[in-house]
């Protein structure tokens, strides 16, 4: 997280990763305001662009290559995204309502959330068709439709405006080229096309004839069942696949806000603000424009971004907004399936070869600014004058967070003293993941641990350090009991202060109540970066499970992917792709109680895969247990996109301590990006347990059955003090 040093005083919510919203988060990084944090709201990591999308349907676009990455966006913002849905806001609290029972606090709110072309008051539709937006659930049911496809495939499309025009014109052309003989029809309830100008109108129905796509116009559909289409006083239709794009319709959650709303859509003025709430911002096709009627259309959303980022930063300022005056008329350069356009102004219209090139460098020259984004700020560089060894100290690229800004194991070892033999009521000592004390009767373990912010949201980083510190408790196979918290707070003005702890406090809890502890009491400061600690303790019913007493020829188990420093690196640089930083943080926020469940009755020794990478970990328990270990490379799940990253050359800080600190102890030939990853920390990592391999069946059906994962990666041998990489 990149530390601030100007007090935190305003919250600006982006609610959507519209056009709009996109290209101000891109503004906010080139030139943010000291004093404000801009938070982005999205159920996706990415979002699509809407005017490639008929390209894309068509095949001339990778998916990719028409996807925003609100992710990499986030970070060059430095602002917070939380990747959830709204649902509600809450004016009189100012607080913005999210799926999943999360609230979050607002001085300032955009709202460019798109429409959806969902028809919840036509009977079967959400059964049985696929809206084509929003965008992102479309493109995924196109693609796995295509992987099943008859040969004659049957595509219906509701709606005949221009939007479904293209989408059927690009389904036609893709099932063409994959050798299908697609038969595609167009029903329109009225007149199909009446948003274009006559000559453009006819244009585009002689193309669809050409293409031998049916457009059946005034047909009132009563009912969708499974692949079939009913229409009042015909037989039903039947189809492979049925698409909707009727209309443009707003999201249902906007009527229970109280703003004033115009058939569903936010009602705003010449400022983007709400007509209703001078604290709410709307843009985008969730806007009604009441100084400017205009129709929905991605280029009013593009070109009100600028007037926006100035009114945002004029509301948390206290000066005056800018008027923004959508214009009357715009080029619309539509698709038509293959690389073809038709272009239309007004009541110009045409068609030439050369228009879809034309519209291909638009659209391209739009991503270009929302993928290839400017170099972010370096960090500040040492004085001219300064004392030897600054720069090898600073080393080459800003600190990760994390268990990637853990001090190495070497200095650990070499700094630590030895364990405590004064004391008969400490059964385990340093070295193991937790300390085993003897309270009266009762045997209890406690560890602490403690994490750099790597995330902006502060709920989210909380919820990551308490299901990581709880890793310790789960892996000596105690259950949890109670915590305390240690926090520090970037700078922020006092009522933030209390937001920002009253988020942490109530995610921590949330995950230490189901692990079964209590939170009761800590410590907090305020410091130059966001910080999160917890000591945690455990009561063990039976036994402690150390690092000792694993066997030769015991199996061992692995419950997570590794990859998590590289991916946070990458990340922080802008490297790594948004959706496999989404699945990253699932994973990072899956507890492991039930897992240490399945496991502890059968394990001879466990621990938590941390900071000293898989390849440490491992080695612990050989070294405490007197024996080797045998891995198998190809065996060890990794997360997505860690190994390309990896091959890239992307490093966690900690990696060369690590890999530097066991290169002595590995022996084998595998070498590549895919051994590196065994020498790369981990946050909130899974556990990693040695179990007897008669025992392996039923522990891997009892983890599939509670929904979770165990890999074989290997095995522990007689070889002491060595891991073999096979």
């Amino acid at each position: 997280m990149t530390p601030t040093a100007w007090p935190v005083t305003r919250e600006i919510v982006l609610v959507g990763g519209g056009h709009s919203h996109a290209l101000v988060a891109r503004m906010w990084g080139m030139r943010p305001l000291a004093g404000a944090r801009l938070t982005l709201v999205s159920p996706n990591p990415t979002a699509a662009y809407s005017g490639m999308l008929p390209g894309a349907i068509a095949g001339h676009y990778q998916q990719d290559e028409i996807e925003i990455d609100l992710v990499r966006l986030a970070r060059f913002a430095n602002a917070r995204l939380i990747l959830a849905p709204a649902i509600g806001i809450d004016r009189a609290e100012k607080r913005l309502h999210l799926a999943g029972g999360r609230s979050i606090s607002y001085d300032i709110m955009s709202i460019d959330i798109g429409i959806t072309t969902d028809m919840p008051a036509l009977a079967g539709f959400a059964d049985h068709a696929v809206p084509v937006k929003p965008l992102e659930g479309f493109a995924a049911a196109w693609e796995g439709f295509l992987t099943q496809a008859p040969n004659s495939a049957r595509i219906a499309l509701i709606g005949g405006g221009i939007a479904g025009v293209e989408v059927a014109m690009a389904v036609a052309h893709r099932l063409r080229t994959t050798g299908r003989k697609p038969e595609v029809t167009i029903f329109e309830r009225a007149q199909a096309l009446q948003e274009l100008p006559p000559r453009a109108a006819r244009l585009l129905r002689q193309d669809l004839r050409t293409q031998n796509i049916t457009l059946r116009e005034g047909v009132e559909i009563t009912e969708i069942t499974a692949q079939m289409i009913h229409l009042r006083d015909e037989s039903p239709l039947p189809f492979d696949l049925i698409l909707g794009a009727a209309g443009a319709r707003a999201h249902p959650w906007l009527a229970e806000t109280g703003l004033a709303l115009k058939d569903g859509f936010i009602r705003v003025g010449a400022d983007l603000r709400s007509v209703t709430d001078p604290d709410i911002f709307a843009t985008g096709d969730c806007a009604h424009f009441d100084h400017a009627s205009r129709s929905k259309a991605g280029v009013y959303a593009v070109r009100a971004a600028k007037p926006l980022f100035h009114n945002l930063r004029a509301a948390v300022m206290g000066r005056s907004s800018r008027i923004y005056q959508p214009q009357r008329h715009y080029l619309k350069l539509i698709s038509l399936g293959d690389k073809r356009a038709i272009a239309t102004r007004g009541r110009v219209a045409a068609s030439f070869p050369f228009l879809w090139m034309w519209k291909d460098q638009i659209d391209r020259k739009f991503m270009r600014q929302l993928t290839q984004l400017p170099e972010m700020a370096a960090r500040p560089q040492p004085p001219q004058e300064h004392a030897l060894g600054i720069i090898e100290a600073m080393g080459p690229k800003p600190q990760c967070g994390g268990c990637g800004a853990k001090l190495g194991q070497a200095a650990l070892e070499a700094a630590l003293p030895p364990p405590p033999t004064h004391r008969k009521d400490i059964e385990i000592g340093r070295g193991d993941d937790a300390a085993v004390l003897h309270m009266g009767g009762a045997r209890q373990v406690i560890s602490t641990d403690h994490l750099r912010a790597f995330c902006n949201d502060p709920a989210v980083m909380a919820r990551i350090t308490a299901i990581h510190a709880l890793g310790d408790i789960w892996a000596m196979g105690a259950a949890p009991q109670s915590a305390l918290a240690m926090i520090t707070l970037p700078p922020l003005s006092e009522p933030l202060q209390s937001a920002w702890l009253t988020e942490i406090m109530s995610a921590a809890a949330e995950v230490m109540s189901a692990a079964g502890a209590d939170i009761i009491g800590g410590h907090s400061a305020a410091g130059a970066e966001l910080s999160i600690g917890f000591t945690v303790t455990g009561l063990v019913a039976d036994r402690a499970i150390g690092l000792t007493g694993a066997q030769a020829g015991d199996a061992l188990i692995l419950t997570k992917p590794i990859g998590t420093g590289v991916l946070l690196a990458a990340e922080m640089q802008g490297l790594a792709k948004g959706g496999d930083i989404a699945r990253l943080y699932q994973g990072l926020t899956t507890p492991q109680g039930a897992v240490a469940d399945i496991l502890v009755p059968h394990a001879r020794t466990m621990t938590d895969v941390t900071g000293f990478g898989l390849a440490g970990h491992i080695m612990n328990i050989a070294r405490a247990s007197g024996l080797g270990a045998q891995i198998w490379l190809d065996q060890i799940p990794l997360y997505q996109g860690a190994l390309d990253l990896a091959a890239a050359g992307v490093q966690s800080t900690l990696y060369p301590q690590t890999r530097a600190h066991l290169l002595g102890q590995i022996r084998g030939t595998r070498s590549g990006p895919r051994a590196d990853l065994l020498f790369d920390p981990q946050t909130a990592g899974g556990l990693l347990a040695a179990l007897p391999q008669t025992v392996l069946p039923e522990v891997q059906a009892g983890l599939r059955a509670a929904g979770h994962n165990g890999w074989v990666i290997g095995k522990i041998t007689d070889q002491t003090g060595t891991l073999e990489i096979s």
